[in-house]
Parts: C-alpha cells; structure tokens; sequence
C-alpha cells in the first residue's frame, strides 16, 4: 500500500488513516491517494463501469464534489495539503464564487472570451497570414478544400505535417470560410473549453477556490490571449492536453478499462497533432503502474488497453501515409529535426532568431512545403520524395549527435534556457500592422510568468503527492523533448495549465495561512 499523503487541515499537519480493511473490501490496496476514498466511499460513489455509458461516477467522482472535501473526516482521507470549504470562506469573495458552480462557468468564460476578442479584433489584419507563409496546416486546408489532395499541390498527397490541425480547419473553411472571424472564433470556444477542464481539474483535485484560480491563471496568460486567436496548431494541442491529465487523474484514482480506452484515444488523437508526443503514453504508462503499485495483472490489462487504443487511434493515419505517400509515418517532417540539431543551429538561437533561419545547404533537397511554394508563384510541379527525405535528415541528425555530442549538450542547454524563459522566446520579429500589441504582450510576459514559476515550485509541496508526481511527469517530459528538438514559449503553452494549477495551490494556501495568521492575532 503507498504511503498515503499528507493534508494540511487548518494549518497543522496531519498524517492519512491508513484504510487496510477498505482497502481490501475494495480488492485493490494501491488506490489510496487523491480521489481514491472520494470513488469509493458513499452511496452516491458506488458505481461500476457498464457498457451502456453511464460513466459520470467513475470518471468525474461523486456529484457532492467530495473531491472538495465535504466532510473533515473524509477530506483527511484524500485530499491534497490545501484549505477546506471553511478555509475557503476565508478567502473572501474568490471562495463564495468557487462554491457557487453556476457562476464559476460565467466567469471563466468571460475572462477567456473578453480579452480575446479584443486581441483578435485589434490584430485582425494578422490572424491570417499570406498563403504558403504561414501555418502549414492552413496551407494543407486550403489546397484539400480546392483539389481533395491532403498536401500542397492538387493530386500529391503529403505526410509533412502533423494532421489534426488541418482536420480541424478544413470544415471551419468548408462551411463558414476562411476569415480572421471565422479562425479566431473557432479557437476562442475551444480556448474556453481548455479553461473549463482546468477548473474541473482544479476543483476535483485540489479544491474549488484552486480550481478557479487555475483557470484564471491559465486563460489570462498574456502570450495565451494573443496566441490563440491567430492560426497556430498549439490551440488544440492544450485542450487535450488538459484532458489527458484529467483522464489519467481518474484512471490513477480507480481503474477502468473504459478509462484507459478513452486515455488511450486522447492520447492517440494529441499525437496526431503533436508528434512529439509519441513517447508521453509510455510516460503516462509508467506513473499508472506507480500509483497502483502493488502492481497486478488487472494493472498491466489497464494499461495494455490505453495503448491498444492509442495505436489503432493513429494507424489509419500512418497507413494512409504508407499508401498515399510511400512510408509509415506520422510525419514526414524531419527537416525541421535537423534544423534544431546541426553546426550551425546554436549560433541561430543564441542571435534570438528561429530553426526556420537556419540556412540549408545548396545540395539539401527541397522540401514538400517548398515545392507547395514553387507550386502556388510559378505553377511549376517539383518531384519530392518526402520518405527518403525523412530518413535522410534523420540520418544528418544522428550523425551529428555522435560527431559533436558537446555541440550537443550546448544545444540541450539553450533549449532549456527557451523553454523555461519568463519571457517570450524566441523574440518576435514579425512586423505587423498591429506591431504595438506583439510589443504590449512581449513586456507583460516575463511579469506574469517570473511569480508563476516561482509559485509552482512552491506549489508542489501543497499539492498531493500523486498529482505532483504527474506534474513533474508532464512538464519534464516537455522539457526533454526540448532539449532533444528546440524549446520554444509557443511550445510550453499547452502545457502552462500545469503550472498554473500548481501556483494556484500556492496562492491559496498562502491566502489562508495569512487570514488565519490575522484572525488569531489578539
């Protein structure tokens, strides 16, 4: 049985009753931390997966929201080091609101929506940009909407690109058309939805007031305001993200091959739009297996099932790609691999410019994206070989890890310092009509972002120690895919929600510790 966490109740520390004889009532003694007497305790919670898909119990936790803690006793058993719906009250105005759900959505809504359509109203003339110089998945969702070719020239299909954005844009354009109303819209709703699973996160986890704080947070980042309202494929990629980590929360809590179904897709369907992800089921797989230790068949079968469902949720993708364009890929993309791992990449980024700068060598061939380029200025067709370009730059790539392994690990430090900058890296260089604003959001970065990280360290000891665990999991892995590739703001900012969370745990916890100081002192 794990050791269970230790909550903060009114200010002291006090250790989690071990619960042997539930535990083995229950059948399995490893589900003992956030969440997991909230599942298994009560009437309303005694509920078992059935094939007719009433899941609200098992995925969402009792509809009392004793995932909050609705009694002393109960809350000791499993939540996390931070206040109680009393302490809650402590905290003014932001706690009456977190209790109160029906004006929770409103305002998280509102503080998403606003601001963004401001930005995007103000930078409208910038959220499209010139065809072929912007997003490759707009490009792609173009060229689908005039031929029925997924690529960049009508009849040639292409790999080169991570898919689901594009499949996220082709039926906005198909039916409402391309504007800058129409996109930016589009990933407003879908920014919101980002911020309502961050305050279920929050609320279910962690408590109601940290819930509220989180997506308020997370949805009034500056760099996020005007990110999401111009067409960049990293709008999706935080929506499922937040749902990943919600999924894997509940499955830690009780195990569900359902559960791990439906992981498994979210985790396939975030690949499609992310490659670099390809590896994070693995990751996920490995903090499962903690959490249930002892581990047990039943564990294995779990987990066994989420990856089952993430390979067949990528499969008709890859094998399109081996009949349409000539390999099994998820993307065909490998140039931009060598772009962020060559002689010639450090000097690129350490000057503040982008991998794009970086210049290919005469003898390089070009590219399917260039030769969609050569396509819509001059109407000439270029032959590309997109697999043997892949396994070519692949090829460049490992050979310069080998070759130069202290250019290397200079490189990984870079990525750190990008990754982890409070301020936006790299620089904005793009000079726009609406200039000011890239200007405004560059200045208030580093002073919103400096106090959250700083909260979030802080943050790590007042959560529970499962959800820590994940966190450290997530936003590690982040910054090893960095260090391999390149780091990036625009790359972390899916992934901000964690830290968000984890500061606003911090903030709580410090508002309450100061009230209480206050209303004890004589």
């Amino acid at each position: 049985m794990v050791a269970a966490d230790v909550p903060w109740v009114g200010g002291a520390q006090e250790p989690t009753a071990r619960r042997e004889a539930g535990d083995e009532e229950r059948g399995h003694g490893d589900n003992d931390g956030p969440g997991a007497e909230a599942l298994t305790s009560g009437p309303a919670t005694r509920r078992r997966i059935s094939l007719n898909g009433r899941l609200h119990g098992a995925i969402l936790g009792p509809a009392s929201g004793a995932f909050c803690g609705d009694r002393p006793a109960q809350r000791a058993a499993y939540t996390a080091p931070v206040p109680s719906p009393e302490e809650d009250r402590s905290l003014g105005r932001l706690g009456a609101l977190a209790r109160r759900r029906a004006l929770v959505y409103p305002v998280v809504l509102a503080a998403c929506a606003i601001p963004r359509l401001v930005t995007l109203v103000a930078d409208r003339n910038d959220v499209l940009l010139p065809f072929t110089l912007g997003e490759k998945s707009d490009d792609i969702a173009r060229t689908y909407l005039e031929s029925g070719t997924f690529g960049f020239i009508p009849g040639h299909p292409t790999a080169y690109t991570q898919p689901l954005y594009s499949y996220f844009l082709i039926p906005l354009y198909w039916s409402l058309g391309r504007t800058w109303e129409v996109v930016g819209g589009a990933q407003i709703v879908v920014a919101a939805a980002t911020a309502v699973i961050v305050y279920e996160l929050g609320r279910r986890w962690l408590g109601g007031t940290t819930g509220v704080v989180a997506a308020l947070l997370t949805t009034l980042h500056p760099y996020s305001i005007w990110h999401d309202v111009h067409v960049n494929r990293e709008i999706l990629d935080g929506l499922l993200a937040a749902a990943i980590m919600f999924v894997t929360l509940a499955l830690a809590a009780r195990r569900s091959l359902l559960l791990s179904a439906g992981l498994g897709v979210l985790l396939g369907v975030a690949i499609l739009g992310n490659v670099r992800l390809s590896a994070l089921p693995f990751a996920l797989a490995a903090f499962l297996l903690w959490r249930w230790r002892p581990t047990t068949p039943a564990a294995f079968w779990t987990i066994g099932v989420a990856l089952a469902c993430c390979a067949v949720t990528l499969a008709p993708w890859v094998v399109r790609n081996r009949v349409q364009v000539g390999c099994y890929a998820i993307t065909t993309d490998a140039r931009a691999l060598w772009e962020a791992n060559n002689a010639r990449t450090l000097h690129i980024l350490r000057r503040g410019l982008w991998i794009d700068n970086v210049p290919l060598p005469a003898s390089f061939p070009p590219s399917a994206q260039d030769a969609g380029r050569e396509y819509r200025r001059h109407g000439k067709v270029v032959a590309v070989d997109e697999c043997r370009q892949m396994r070519f730059y692949r090829h460049q790539v490992t050979d310069f890890w080998k070759a130069h392994p202290g250019e290397k690990a200079l490189l990984a430090g870079q990525a750190t310092l990008m990754l982890w900058s409070p301020s936006v890296s790299p620089a904005d260089t793009q000079v726009g009509a609406a200039g000011w604003l890239n200007d405004l959001r560059a200045s208030v970065e580093p002073f919103y972002m400096l106090p959250l990280f700083l909260l979030a360290l802080f943050g790590l000891t007042r959560v529970p120690r499962s959800f820590a665990v994940l966190a450290v999991i997530l936003l590690g892995y982040q910054w090893l895919v960095a260090m391999l590739f390149v780091g990036a703001t625009r790359y972390r900012i899916p992934w901000d929600f964690v830290i968000a969370l984890l500061a606003a745990a911090a903030l709580v916890d410090i508002a309450a510790r100061v009230r209480a100081r206050r209303g004890a002192a004589p």
